[in-house]
């Protein structure tokens, strides 16, 4: 991995309830709330200045600028939810380039069994009695935020502990 596991170590705390928290509140609310996005930004701002080398901290700003930019046309034309997009923009600066042939089949994995379980899920009973206020439940949309917050924790934490110790 070019994500280094000190790095890696560095971020896991401060991502994983964010990433935890966009997951269940996409689901509650179909919504990923701004503050969730801005804190994961202000986490790669603090975080990734003591974790990351400076030019690769740099470059991050660059690749949420591109995720943005994307996400931007992307919900324009109707194919993504408007906090998806942003929160996959916040997610941007986290994942190393280099990892993207990583990253990318491990987010296929998790949307592929996150959108199965949630559809299984909302029709069982037992879950719309335990949660029945859940707007995901009754709506044709699948929330995004369901994949996306676990497969950032995923790839931090195979970083953190299965990566090769050295910086970006």
């Amino acid at each position: 991995m070019m994500l280094s596991s000190t790095a890696a170590l560095w971020f896991l705390p401060f991502i994983a309830p964010i990433s935890l928290w966009v997951a269940w509140s996409d689901m509650k609310w179909m919504k990923i709330h701004n503050k969730a996005v801005l804190t994961l930004i202000g986490i790669y701002l603090v975080v990734g200045l003591i974790a990351l080398p400076l030019q690769t901290w740099a470059w991050g700003w660059a690749n949420f600028g591109a995720v943005l930019g994307v996400g931007f046309v992307l919900t324009s034309v109707g194919l993504l939810g408007a906090g998806d997009a942003k929160f996959a923009a916040a997610m941007a600066p986290f994942i190393a380039l280099g990892d993207l042939s990583l990253f990318l089949p491990l987010l296929g994995v998790v949307i592929l069994v996150s959108f199965s379980a949630h559809r299984i899920l909302r029709r069982t009973p037992v879950a719309l009695r335990m949660l029945p206020d859940w707007e995901s439940w009754h709506r044709r949309e699948f929330p995004l935020g369901l994949a996306l917050g676990p497969a950032l924790l995923f790839y931090i934490a195979l970083a953190a502990f299965l990566g090769n110790g050295t910086a970006i």
